[in-house]
């Protein structure tokens, strides 16, 4: 769990170290391999859904997460 309280998934990457997500409020939560949280706001579950089955989980937040939802530094 992360500091908002988000149940936290561990993903194998590079990049990233684990995933969260509030559905109520859309925020994605990630947090990178050197323990940065950062949050998007107003990210469909679909987007959260398909980050967590793809080959490549940075890849697909360059492709589709980053600089598409306004985002902010937590941790």
């Amino acid at each position: 769990m992360d500091d908002c309280g988000v149940e936290m998934i561990d993903v194998s990457s590079s990049n990233v170290a684990a995933l969260g997500y509030d559905e109520a409020n859309r925020i994605l939560h990630v947090r990178f391999a050197n323990q940065m949280v950062v949050i998007y706001k107003g990210v469909p579950m679909g987007q959260f859904e398909g980050l967590l089955k793809a080959p490549s989980i940075g890849a697909y937040m360059h492709r589709n997460i980053r600089n598409l939802y306004p985002y902010k530094r937590i941790e």
